[in-house]
């Protein structure tokens, strides 16, 4: 029987395009191959990766090769270089995630220390969330702005942390960093974990880093839940996306799942009748709505995809404005939730 980890390598292998796009999204496919400069994601044609099963038996699908430097691997690889994601188990929850995979049932090598470190990660999470401070009148609130996003953020989902360690990949030291901190938590409102978003020192853009967004804990099936849900709800992928449907819609409850894949994982609350699935206009994001639209259906849940005009509802809100954007989902939620909608403030 194989073990999980071939399984994963054999999926993401299946869906090396899909990662492709979302790891390296500097490259572009040309042909069998993706081709990009490094697993850096610098621009390029040095590094490629097979996509395709190949007629011989060289070059395996999802196996990549950097013709500059002789480096050579698989997909778990570029999503360790491009995540800086430094224990294996929480590597294999990233994959799992972008896969869009519920959590293990079956035990792995060692289930006992693997509980342990998620026990520490979900502490750790705790405390730097408990000691961060409300948005107002700091740095995170300077970043949402430049965003487009003005209105106040709840504090039990966001906060700011002038300091919050960062590492870059193979650096020896940490970097104080600000930082915009999500909670994560589960249905019971139990905090499993943190996002945390690096911000540039003037708090106009996310950090000068490679990596400048990074998850803690158990995130999987879990979200940063920015409301609390009534009979309706709408879920998507970034923090940033989903306050801009708040900015144009503040009468409907929205949850940030972090990204595709646990988009397609998230746990959806009891007592749900509507759920508005707010999808990424990118393949990973078609397939990730679509994951979470079957699941809701099968759970008797009514189900409404909301599809922004550009890349997501952020760049809709930047380009178009809070009163262009409210219109736009007016007319794409359901006449239930249309008549809760007061006159735009």
């Amino acid at each position: 029987m194989p073990s999980e980890t071939e399984t994963l390598l054999r999926d993401l292998a299946q869906d090396a395009e899909n990662v492709c796009r979302r790891y390296l999204p500097a490259g572009r496919r040309e042909g069998n191959y993706w081709l990009v400069g490094d697993l850096q994601n610098t621009p390029g044609r040095s590094l490629y990766v097979r996509l395709t099963r190949p007629e011989t038996g060289k070059g395996a699908r999802g196996k990549w090769t950097d013709s500059a430097t002789g480096e050579f691997g698989d997909l778990l690889d570029i999503i360790q270089a491009r995540t800086g994601i430094a224990t294996f188990p929480e590597l294999l929850e990233e994959a799992r995630a972008h896969l869009g995979r519920p959590a293990l049932v079956e035990a792995m090598e060692d289930a006992n220390t693997r509980g342990a470190v998620s026990s520490d990660k979900r502490a750790a999470a705790k405390r730097l969330f408990a000691a961060a401070r409300p948005v107002a009148g700091t740095l995170a609130e300077t970043y949402l702005r430049t965003r487009g996003i003005c209105r106040p953020v709840p504090s039990a989902a966001l906060r700011f942390r002038p300091t919050c360690w960062h590492r870059q990949g193979g650096e020896a030291q940490a970097t104080p960093r600000p930082a915009l901190i999500a909670a994560v938590t589960d249905g019971a409102g139990g905090l499993q974990g943190v996002h945390r978003t690096w911000l540039a020192a003037d708090g106009k853009g996310k950090a000068p880093v490679a990596v400048p967004r990074r998850a803690m804990g158990q995130i999987l099936g879990n979200a940063v839940r920015i409301d609390p849900v009534s009979d309706c709800l709408v879920v998507g992928e970034g923090i940033e996306t989903m306050l801009s449907i708040r900015e144009a819609l503040p009468e409907v409850p929205v949850w940030a799942a972090l990204s595709a894949g646990h988009l397609g994982g998230v746990s959806l609350p009891q007592g749900l009748a509507r759920l508005y699935i707010a999808r990424d206009r990118d393949p990973a994001g078609e397939q990730a709505a679509e994951r979470l639209r079957a699941r809701a259906a099968e759970a008797g849940v009514a189900v409404i995809v909301l599809a922004p005009r550009l890349g997501d509802f952020n760049d809709d809100l930047l380009a178009d404005g809070r009163e262009v954007l409210r219109h736009r989902l007016r007319t794409q939620i359901g006449p239930e939730d249309r008549v809760r909608l007061k006159q735009p403030a």
